[in-house]
């Protein structure tokens, strides 16, 4: 049962109690308001800094592993530790951990804005992850605490549609401040809204906690899973500079594999596991987890390198860069409430086997697009809108899918454990992705460079580690350097072509595990 807050009822401070729930609007208003802002922090910063990488790449001169990490550091804190925020929260208040979380994420923010080397910045955004662990389940969990039955789901509603919006949003304004002033400031723009998200906190939220969460943090099991998720993708980060037969490489993910073991046999003994794994017992709720991880491994790798063609093939700036994906944010944002009747009248198996297929061809058709291309109508903005469509199609009914495969007591952890496969699946396709590209990209660039002087050869192979930022000393004709940037262009468009590919093939393994693994119309006949 969720206690009572200390202070008493009134209009701005809202009990867990039944009888205590929101009794105004404006009490609702100010913790939507918190609630929507934190959230909306954490939305901005992870769709800005694919936007951002390009700039930051030339500005550390980084090499594509280190601009890699500047992504993973953050998703492997988040994806380890968003169970054990949600717990933390439960036991110790919701709001005192939510803002522990904003606090840490605004501090790490400035961190990341004063670096003055690549190494220093992904240290800094794996303790931004940290914080974000905290904030990001603590949001729902106080909307939850906060209003009754009746008023929650058109809370959830609108804290869904404002933090749809601010992640549209994040990469346009992303692009501005990298385009007209500094990439640092993509990370200064978390203190204001921090501010603003500690003054509404103390001032207008209340606090709510869990009586029954009185059993012991599975830290030990956090620990693992951060072992385990560091340890592969280390691995499969640095295979493309040192190779797998590396002592190293071998060895980081012998020990990631190995605490992948630990960490599941761990939880199967654990009295407070962080992850339930009997909750997998339902083969519908194994389906929805199995299709979450191919289906966000191929969104999130194809929306990783998507950045790098716009700004450094086709010459958009970082703007436009953010401008371009802005119609997929519009489509999930406008379409996503009717998307959500399909289960309704089709059952949970169709829109899943369908949505993937959809979403699968939609990343095939970035394959189309040239080193030269010249229209996003025609290049870009058809396999933006498809992958759209076909992720609207599957992300509301997933959502339900999974809620209904577990037993209602077991809605929020089987809420966060799907959560946590879909970050996951983010971290570990990007280091995969990593390798497929750079595969392609150096296949395609021995092939071509043989026509391009000595000199430059010997630059080239230098900068191999930069992917499409490889640049030629000024001393190299700029005939050479113009035929070099061609073909260097050409090999990056020749290796995103085999990961738009690549993408639609998971995509498209999504929908066999939803035609397989999960039930068709009655979702919740497995937990009846």
């Amino acid at each position: 049962m969720i206690s009572q807050f200390k202070q008493p009822c009134d209009e701005a401070v809202v009990h867990s109690a039944p009888e205590c729930k929101v009794k105004s609007s404006a009490a609702g208003k100010w913790v939507l308001a918190a609630t929507i802002i934190g959230s909306s922090m954490t939305f901005i910063d992870g769709t800005v800094i694919n936007v951002a990488l390009p700039a930051l790449q030339s500005k550390l001169n980084a090499s594509a592993a280190q601009a890699q990490w500047i992504v993973e550091s953050y998703a492997l804190t988040l994806s380890a530790l968003i169970l054990v925020g949600g717990a933390l929260g439960d036991k110790y208040g919701r709001r005192r951990i939510f803002n522990l979380g904003v606090v840490i994420f605004t501090l790490t923010s400035l961190w990341c804005g004063l670096v003055s080397d690549v190494n220093q910045l992904i240290f800094a955004r794996a303790a931004q992850g940290i914080g974000a662990a905290l904030l990001v389940p603590g949001s729902l969990a106080i909307i939850s605490a906060t209003f009754d039955k009746k008023k929650r789901g058109r809370a959830i509603g609108t804290w869904s549609g404002f933090t749809a919006i601010a992640a549209g949003f994040g990469p346009v304004l992303g692009g501005w401040l990298v385009d007209n002033f500094s990439w640092r400031w993509i990370f200064y723009i978390n203190l204001p809204l921090a501010a603003a998200v500690l003054l509404i906190s103390f001032l207008r939220v209340p606090e709510s906690k869990d009586d029954e969460a009185t059993g012991k943090l599975d830290w030990l099991g956090a620990f693992l899973a951060t072992v385990a998720l560091g340890g592969i993708v280390y691995g499969l980060i640095e295979s493309n500079n040192l190779g797998f037969r590396n002592a190293q490489v071998y060895g980081s993910l012998m020990i990631g594999a190995t605490a992948l073991v630990l960490f599941l046999i761990h939880e199967t003994r654990s009295p407070n596991p962080m992850m339930p794994l009997g909750l997998f017992k339902s083969k519908t709720f194994s389906g929805a987890n199995l299709l979450t991880l191919f289906l966000y491994a191929a969104l999130s790798g194809i929306l990783f390198f998507v950045p790098f063609n716009l700004i450094r093939v086709q010459g958009y700036d970082a703007t436009q860069a953010g401008a371009a994906l802005v119609p997929f944010v519009l489509t999930m944002f406008l379409l996503s409430r009717p998307a959500g009747t399909l289960i309704d009248r089709f059952g949970a198996k169709m829109p899943l086997v369908v949505g993937p297929i959809i979403a699968g061809i939609g990343m095939a058709l970035f394959s189309l697009a040239g080193a030269g291309s010249t229209s996003y109508w025609r290049d870009f903005f058809p396999a933006i809108m498809v992958m759209s469509l076909g992720m609207v199609t599957s992300v509301a009914p997933l959502t339900t899918t999974v809620m209904g495969a577990v037993e209602e007591r077991h809605a929020g952890i089987a809420s966060g454990i799907n959560n946590t496969v879909s970050r996951t699946a983010a971290l570990l396709a990007i280091a995969a992705f990593g390798i497929v590209m750079l595969t392609a990209f150096n296949k395609n660039l021995d092939r071509k460079i043989v026509d391009l002087s000595p000199d430059a050869q010997v630059q080239i192979d230098e900068q191999r580690y930069k992917l499409v930022n490889i640049e030629l000393s000024a001393d190299i004709s700029e005939e050479t350097r113009s035929a070099a940037k061609k073909i260097v262009n050409e090999s990056f468009v020749a290796g995103f072509r085999v990961v738009a590919y690549s993408a639609a093939g998971l995509a498209f393994l999504s929908a066999l595990s939803a035609w397989f693994l999960i039930e068709g119309k009655d979702i919740n006949k497995e937990r009846k």
